[in-house]
């Protein structure tokens, strides 16, 4: 389900992201927590500086719907920090938390 965010009004189309694309306000807040600001990294293809929009859980393989949780613990899961060009729309994955300063 699509969010508002409080800070800029940028609608955000999906309900798995809790930072504004556009302005990297947390979900609910109406000021950026200047805590969360990941370093400027720019686009391979413009030059333009990348945006964080999220950290996404990727999952391996197909779920285990009969063993639930249980089946979970031997799939490989991995967390990806997302960031965005707003010039050309490039997207890059970083592992999570390898561009903390």
């Amino acid at each position: 389900m699509p969010w508002k965010c409080q800070n800029c009004n940028t609608i955000i189309d999906d309900d798995e992201f809790e930072v504004c694309w556009s302005c990297n306000c947390e979900k609910g807040k109406l000021a950026p927590d200047h805590k969360s600001y990941k370093p400027i990294l720019e686009c391979i293809r413009c030059k333009s500086s990348l945006t964080f929009i999220g950290t996404k859980n990727f999952h391996e393989g197909t779920r285990w719907g009969v063993l639930g949780e249980l089946g979970e613990f031997f799939i490989n899961k991995e967390n990806l920090d997302m960031y965005a060009c707003k010039s050309c729309g490039k997207v890059e994955f970083f592992i999570a938390g390898f561009n903390k300063y």
